[in-house]
């Protein structure tokens, strides 16, 4: 079993995370493209000491760049929600 930091990459602090967090108790994360929701549920809970009622996973598709004449792309990343119990709260997404 991998352990919670290779799973969890970064939390994710966006204005649309922000409304989530505030409306319905749910938090984003960038996490490995390979772990699945189980894992993902196991890792945020072990490293936040919080309980998560659900987790949803998405996909991310790399972006084009370029620069100058030379094409490329960002790499494909894995988003996850995850929606904790009532009452509940990361302390690291309330700022400091």
């Amino acid at each position: 079993m991998r352990e919670a930091y290779q799973i969890i990459r970064r939390p994710l602090i966006t204005e649309k995370g922000t409304d989530l967090k505030e409306h319905t108790n749910q938090y984003l994360f960038e996490v490995a493209r390979d772990a699945n929701k189980i894992e993902i549920k196991r890792a945020v809970e072990s490293l936040f000491r919080v309980n998560v009622l659900q987790v949803r996973t998405l996909s991310v598709k790399g972006k084009k760049k370029r620069l100058g004449r030379f094409v490329g792309r960002t790499s494909d990343w894995k988003k996850a929600i995850a929606t904790l119990k009532e009452g509940e709260a990361i302390e690291f997404f309330e700022g400091a």
